[in-house]
């Protein structure tokens, strides 16, 4: 079996219709209803939207048995005001996901979106994080470390006492933390797609650079996206990490998980050698920013599977703990 566990909800159009009704008004309707089908939610996923095909049709292409499913981080809006339209449309979205989990248990693992209105404490997104892992089954939830969205204000850093209420709960619930930032209010000088790379690489280097793995051992923490430029610039903070007693930059970085949502088979190599076999998951995001086709190929870029199969360097257990049992350890599944 391979597991993504990187992948994001499709969903009818009128959830998206949903939250520009929310945008609109501000939230001064309140919450209102959304009123889709199994039937729809069902429709969606057969839909075609990013890819040649359908989302379901497009795994079955790329050779993805389950999904790990969470919202999709450049529509999450944690920078929008007032800070109750962010709580409804996460709650909404995360219903969206359960319901297509019920509908469709062997595909797809719930992973939560959490409420970040920015500005807000952090301890305000907990009630969902409870409700979800507590009521609704999730696996875990995409933590986003920038919740201003590129915007005029800084979120401080992961290592930041600002995040440990939520580093406690997620080791009570005993469930992931998967780091993937959300949108870019600079779009002309960096996208979103740009802004999630530079902050899972200062995500990363925060950690690393803190307390937190120290002081919350069991937590579980995967990062997007191959860990930004971090695993490509390795050498850099590992020699500022030699200059002083202690764990080096290198061996700290291992206590986390990276996907592979790395397009390249040369990526992909100096991924797993960096960060190690046990410590790298499975994950293509598919149907998303890769599933263009590319000429070089014939397959969309995101159908990485045979990449990692080809590497000659990797025994079949090894990439066996890539593509599956990785992610059913990380996610207890």
């Amino acid at each position: 079996m391979i597991i993504d566990c990187h992948a994001h909800v499709s969903a009818p159009k009128a959830y998206w219709a949903y939250k520009a009704g929310l945008v609109s008004h501000r939230g001064s309707h309140g919450r209102g209803m959304l009123r889709i089908s199994d039937a729809d939610i069902v429709a969606a996923w057969n839909a075609r939207e990013m890819a040649p095909t359908g989302h379901l049709d497009h795994m079955a292409a790329c050779g993805i048995d389950m999904q790990c499913i969470s919202p999709r981080p450049f529509q999450m809006m944690h920078s929008e005001k007032p800070a109750r339209i962010v709580h409804y449309w996460t709650e909404v979205t995360n219903e969206i996901i359960h319901r297509s989990c019920q509908l469709m248990p062997d595909r797809f693992v719930p992973v939560a979106g959490l409420p970040q209105a920015a500005g807000d404490p952090i301890e305000d997104t907990l009630p969902e994080l409870e409700r979800c892992v507590g009521e609704l089954g999730f696996k875990g939830c995409i933590l986003n470390p920038d919740p201003y969205e590129n915007g005029s204000a800084k979120a401080p850093p992961l290592g930041d006492r600002y995040w440990y209420p939520l580093y406690e709960k997620l080791c009570e619930l005993d469930v992931v933390a998967h780091i993937h930032a959300t949108g870019s209010r600079e779009p002309e000088r960096e996208p979103y797609t740009l802004h999630f790379i530079n902050e899972e690489t200062t995500a990363v280097y925060g950690l690393v650079n803190s307390t937190v793995l120290d002081d919350f051992p069991d937590i579980r923490i995967l990062v997007s996206h191959g860990g930004g430029a971090i695993p490509f610039q390795l050498g850099r903070f590992d020699s500022a990490s030699a200059r002083r007693e202690g764990e080096r930059f290198r061996d700290r970085m291992r206590r986390l998980y990276y996907d592979t949502v790395l397009y390249t088979p040369e990526a992909l190599e100096l991924l797993i050698k960096v960060v190690g076999v046990d410590h790298v998951l499975y994950g293509a995001e598919c149907p998303g920013v890769g599933s263009a086709v590319n000429p070089d190929t014939g397959l969309t870029f995101d159908n990485i599977v045979p990449y990692i199969k080809s590497f000659d360097w990797l025994s079949d257990e090894e990439k066996g703990r890539i593509l599956e049992h990785n992610a059913r350890r990380l996610f207890k599944l």
